[in-house]
């Protein structure tokens, strides 16, 4: 069985240091405030995830841009000279056109090493989510199962792996077009906590309006009560927007509720957090659907 990597990206808003335990190669993202393109590194080394907060809450403005498929090829190339298969694992293309990036890197250099394999998946997941199946990805090969196996493996998991969230500024959906202006001024108004998911097409969803944000917070546990698979114990990953008491206080909600193998609690990063904005606060897991 030949050696593979697998090769991620930075939306998974994962840490440093749980990127170093796992493993992962991590290709960033850039976003870019007031003409000023910063790489979103995990560690961030350009830009800390306290100092974007502090940013948006004084009301600047961040745009995103996507993986091109040349920083693919140039990371997949390392590891193909060095005689290493690779397993892409890609930031959903509901969301972002980094898979197709991907794809076209895959379909440039393929040709190139006949005796190489990249496989790729669209995780159809954000932030900890796509965090959360590249741990699976990880722990998968850790346990020795192949890259083709662990491939098939990812591709059956993806659609059961559910995304909760809830935000605390309306505007950034609004700003995104998940909000119109008028909707976004009555929920203003009446104080409503929007509750979102990703569907099956990698897509943010808007699910329920909730009054006030410990109602918001208890419908996220009450859809993860619905649905989690409990047939094995679960690692439940928690990803916020410079939240962590919300984080916290929900990972207290769900141990109070069901035995879990672990809650792993982490910070959505600038390219996420640039379109949720601070306040915002997610849960993911394997559920029976998402």
């Amino acid at each position: 069985m030949n050696d593979y990597v697998i090769v991620t990206d930075s939306t998974t808003d994962l840490s440093q240091e749980l990127i170093d335990k796992l493993g992962l190669v991590v290709i960033p993202l850039t976003f870019k405030c007031d003409d000023k393109e910063y790489v979103n590194y995990p560690d961030g080394r350009e830009m800390s995830n306290k100092e974007f907060y502090e940013a948006e809450r004084k009301g600047k403005q961040f745009t995103t841009a996507q993986i091109i498929p040349q920083q693919f090829i140039d990371e997949f190339k390392k590891h193909l000279d060095m005689g290493k298969d690779i397993l892409a694992v890609i930031f959903s293309s509901g969301l972002s056109g980094t898979a197709n990036s991907a794809h076209l890197a895959i379909e440039e250099i393929a040709p190139d090493y006949p005796d190489r394999k990249i496989l790729m998946v669209d995780s159809l997941c954000a932030s900890m989510g796509e965090g959360l199946f590249a741990y699976y990805a990880s722990k998968n090969k850790e346990s020795g199962m192949s890259l083709e196996d662990n491939h098939d493996a990812l591709e059956n998991m993806k659609l059961k792996l559910a995304h909760w969230f809830t935000v605390s500024d309306i505007d950034f959906l609004k700003r995104g077009g998940r909000l119109s202006n008028a909707s976004a001024f009555v929920a203003k108004a009446l104080r409503i906590n929007p509750v979102l998911h990703v569907d099956n097409e990698g897509h943010l969803i808007n699910r329920f309006k909730k009054i006030g944000r410990k109602s918001a917070i208890k419908e996220i546990l009450n859809q993860l009560l619905d649905t989690i698979d409990v047939t094995y114990k679960q690692t439940i990953f928690i990803s916020h927007g410079d939240c962590k008491d919300d984080a916290e206080y929900l990972a207290s909600l769900i141990r109070k509720e069901i035995d879990v193998e672990d809650i792993i609690i982490g910070e959505i990063g600038p390219v996420i957090g640039a379109h949720s904005g601070p306040g915002t606060l997610a849960v993911f897991f394997i559920a029976s659907h998402r």
